[in-house]
């Protein structure tokens, strides 16, 4: 007779042929194999740049970088890491400008293909076949070369004030120059925005409890314009934050470090602690605690490693050198960047004699030599550099983004149209209120793909010098020779921006996804 052990000895599979052990040893093993590449990789290019007398090093962060930058909020940095900044900045500008106009003309030419007038249509879809089929970097350099050799150039005569300057130099236009009152002002505009955002969301509750229309928009527009007046008069009440950037500051100046890492471990193991619990009471039921699954195992036991691994660094030397960088103690790569630095840097900006927020100045040229130049105290100068970049990407990208919108509306059933029309809208109605709200669910996803186009492809600046990223750093490898570091610094940055674009999108696709009961 066959006793219960032995027949549970009989059905057990193999631990060969067992499948949670296969899945965690080949996850466990490819996770090892990819530390192991890395390490071989970086390991041997170490030791080949050893070998050429240029040792792996990011030392060159903070040497002086010895040249002038074209252009940006510092063009004599002190350091190469201030110059990736400048570049940083620089690469942003073009982003976030090319973004908002391409999604302005790529929309406008979307519709503008769908119109039933014949010249309309046929221009877009002109516009859409030319700059689709171009390569964009020919495009960058035609556009530099048309600036560059269509316009005339600056002379000594044209010394003094005007609403617009068009030269091989750039061009020039009215502009609004910050004062010393900006930041206060600017942070009274961040509050008119959230003011306006819950007036808008509180008129449109009301409105569906009521049924009637409360004129939300036009009632978040006049909160924003509240703000934006009356913050021109009222700014100077914000310098009273000057008194919190300085106690917090003082704040950085004194907690010991030793006392911060006690607290950050301990905090750290909480957290992990308490995600480990709150995810087994959320698998136990009235019946009892629920048969864990593999993928349960895993996350638990990852919570647990990081938690611990995350502890162990923040008690370590490496976590006490790293906190005293963020509170500012020691010198980052020779700048003094931290915690107390950017406190005392934000209370003296905040204060109560700010002063005027903004001037409306116009452009201006001087000759300080023989040489006439755009002055830069006043108005705004767009260089050769950053119009062709920007007039690239942008036309660029705004002709996919027609594509997109085309598609998007011809993807919205006809019949919703026709509805919204026998209830009496008229046509732009319709297109504003029924089509696009449901055009745009369907266009967002590449949308986001081609916002993350554009940005990556502001490298291309570097065939017309614009001072970007990536044209400062090639300008540091070819004196420091530090090709790999530039590299992973490209990556790191690039991929953060992709990072955070895409988070962006992705929220607000969520946020006008259907709700389905």
């Amino acid at each position: 007779m066959v006793t219960p052990a032995e027949r549970s000895s009989q059905t057990r599979v193999p631990i060969w042929r067992n499948v949670v052990v296969i899945k965690w040893a080949t996850q466990i093993g490819i996770l090892v194999g990819l530390l192991w590449l890395g390490y071989v990789v970086i390991t041997q290019a170490t030791s080949n740049l050893r070998a050429t007398g240029i040792p792996f090093s990011w030392d060159f962060l903070g040497e002086p970088l010895g040249v002038k930058l074209g252009e940006g909020f510092n063009t004599d940095p002190e350091s190469g890491l201030e110059a990736l900044a400048v570049g940083m900045v620089n690469m942003l500008r073009v982003t976030w400008s090319g973004v908002i106009a391409a999604t302005i003309l790529g929309t406008v030419i979307g519709i503008s293909r769908l119109s039933s007038n014949w010249i309309v249509s046929r221009i877009a879809n002109a516009y859409i076949e030319f700059f689709r089929n171009i390569p964009l970097l020919v495009q960058i350099l035609f556009w530099q070369a048309l600036i560059v050799g269509l316009l005339p150039d600056l002379t000594p005569e044209m010394e003094g004030s005007r609403w617009l300057f068009a030269s091989p130099k750039g061009i020039a236009m009215p502009w609004l120059t910050p004062l010393a009152g900006r930041w206060q002002y600017t942070l009274l505009l961040i509050l008119g925005v959230v003011a306006a955002r819950w007036v808008y969301r509180r008129r449109i509750a009301l409105q569906e409890r009521e049924g009637h229309d409360t004129h939300a928009f036009a009632w978040s527009i006049g909160t924003f314009a509240v703000f934006l007046v009356g913050g021109w008069f009222a700014h100077p009440v914000a310098g009273a934050l000057g008194w919190l950037f300085t106690a917090l500051a003082w704040m950085a100046g004194v907690v010991p470090v030793i006392g911060l890492q006690l607290v950050l471990a301990a905090l750290v193991v909480l957290l992990a602690a308490r995600y480990i619990v709150r995810y087994l009471r959320r698998l136990r039921s009235p019946a009892g605690m629920a048969k864990l699954s593999d993928d349960d195992y895993f996350r638990l036991a990852v919570a647990a490693v990081v938690g611990i691994g995350v502890m162990l660094f923040f008690v370590s030397g490496a976590g006490q050198a790293t906190l005293s960088s963020v509170l500012g103690r020691t010198l980052w790569y020779q700048m003094n960047w931290g915690l107390e630095p950017l406190f005392d840097f934000l209370a003296s900006r905040f204060d109560f004699s700010g002063g005027a927020p903004l001037r409306f100045t116009l452009p201006e040229v001087v000759v300080p030599t023989r040489f006439p130049q755009y002055s830069h105290e006043v108005g705004k100068a767009l260089t050769p550099g950053f119009m062709a970049v920007w007039m690239g990407v942008t036309l660029y990208t705004a002709a996919f983004i027609a594509e997109i919108v085309r598609a998007g509306i011809m993807a919205v059933p006809r019949g919703q149209g026709e509805a919204a029309a026998a209830v009496g809208l008229r046509r732009g109605q319709v297109l504003r209120l029924v089509v696009l709200p449901q055009a745009f669910r369907i266009i967002l996803p590449p949308l986001g793909s081609q916002y993350l186009n554009l940005a990556k492809n502001t490298s291309l600046g570097i065939a017309v010098a614009y001072a970007d990223i990536v044209q400062v750093g090639q300008t540091i490898f070819n004196q420091e020779g530090q090709a790999l570091a530039v590299f992973i610094f490209w990556m790191g940055f690039y991929s953060l921006v992709s990072l955070i674009l895409s988070g962006i999108v992705n929220y607000y696709n969520r946020k006008m996804a259907l709700v389905e009961r």
